[in-house]
């Protein structure tokens, strides 16, 4: 029942991703609609991602009052209604308006489900969760790009999506009982294999710091929070701005360009794929590397003047190389700064990570409103690099804390 359960899980996050790169793929045609600035989809990206960063914190709370089941279907329910709105949205205040549920929503559902299948699910299904993240923010540029297309429309995509949201709240509605029962289950599997104190393995080398202290106090704790802040930054930089970057920079047609974007998507979704498999026999600080410096030479193909054909190369080059990075750091925090301080550093990271995703996109919109988008390869490159830098910091301080222990 567990495994099949885990089909709704995915089903939940293929819902979360689906809303995170509507806008910025329908955005070349919204804002004329509308009678909007080119760059008030930072605002608009603001607001959800400030809703995000209020629901997350507050998401331990109301899942221990209400349980995963309750706040996932509640989310889901929000998230629908508000693209709905937004498809029939007149104006930009009311974009403004509806970004406030569409943010609440994403960022319950978001903490609920990892924190779901952390405690109930073995490490690579992190991996394959927000693998399935990228299934629906790879969907939802296609949606968009065929309404644009065939329909002249960005306001039917907003509607066909919603309408799967709707049809995912129905789903878990019916499913909701199954929450409690599945943990439970997951939870009497785990005591039933739990090893006999005599027979538990060595712990893992604790970092500097205590669970009763600040653990902003562990070293590589602020280099690490750091890499969240330009992960996600650079991550919807790339989805909010791609597309405006491919129509104003690149003279593509604005449905083109939502597709291309598509593919941008497709690497992240494919590479959390392959990377769920890989995490079972390579380390994930290499893949950490690694996929960072894919990412640099997607960066770099969007910067020289080569031919459009290597901006999409760029784009999903981009994509493959942050896909491992994410659900890694995640993944790597208790053994990197301990156990007992793992669930208060989680909620730290994934709060200046929506912070990146909140803060960077709007100041890139602002720059570019001001000089031109053709920035946005220099600046994607100068976030990848910040990212890598920061990265680097915590491998070398652990590399020392390992050698000082041996």
């Amino acid at each position: 029942m567990a495994t099949w359960f885990l089909i709704i899980i995915y089903l939940a996050f293929i819902s979360l991703g689906l809303p995170d790169s509507l806008l910025g793929s329908a955005w070349p045609a919204m804002w004329p609609d509308l009678g909007a600035s080119f760059g008030s989809a930072g605002m608009v990206s603001m607001i959800v991602a400030g809703g995000t960063i209020i629901s997350s914190l507050a998401s331990g709370k109301l899942i221990q009052r209400l349980g995963t089941g309750a706040i996932t279907l509640i989310s889901c329910l929000m998230t629908a209604g508000a693209l709905l709105g937004f498809s029939a949205a007149p104006s930009l205040i009311w974009l403004a308006i509806l970004a406030i549920p569409l943010g609440l929503g994403a960022g319950s559902v978001d903490a609920a489900l990892n924190h779901y299948v952390a405690e109930n699910y073995e490490a690579h299904h992190m991996n394959w969760l927000h693998c399935f993240w990228g299934v629906g923010a790879t969907a939802g540029p296609i949606i968009m790009s065929y309404y644009i297309a065939e329909h002249n429309s960005w306001r039917g995509g907003y509607t066909a999506v919603s309408m799967i949201q709707f049809a995912l709240v129905i789903i878990l509605l019916i499913t909701l009982p199954l929450w409690k029962r599945v943990a439970a289950s997951r939870q009497l599997e785990r005591s039933q294999h739990e090893v006999q104190p005599d027979q538990a393995p060595s712990e893992l080398p604790q970092p500097e710091g205590s669970v009763n202290g600040s653990v902003l106090r562990i070293k590589g704790v602020k280099n690490t929070l750091i890499t969240f802040l330009f992960y996600c930054g650079v991550e919807t930089t790339v989805g909010l701005w791609g597309a405006s970057y491919l129509v104003g920079a690149k003279n593509m047609a604005a449905e083109t360009a939502a597709g291309w974007v598509s593919l941008y998507y497709g690497g992240i979704t494919i590479g959390r794929l392959v990377t769920g498999f890989i995490t079972m026999k390579v380390h994930n600080r290499l893949l950490i590397r690694y996929g960072q410096l894919v990412t640099l030479v997607g960066g770099m193909m969007l910067l020289l003047p080569l031919p459009i054909s290597f901006s999409l190369i760029g784009f999903i080059l981009i994509g493959l190389g942050l896909a491992p990075i994410y659900p890694g750091l995640i993944h790597e925090t208790p053994a990197r700064f301990g156990s007992e301080n793992s669930a208060k550093l989680i909620g730290y990271q994934m709060a200046v990570a929506y912070t990146g995703s909140t803060l960077l996109p709007p100041l890139f919109g602002v720059l570019a409103t001001e000089t031109g988008i053709g920035l946005f390869p220099t600046v994607v490159l100068a976030f990848l690099i910040f990212m890598l830098l920061s990265t680097e910091k915590i491998n070398y301080i652990l590399s020392k804390r390992e050698k000082v222990r041996n």
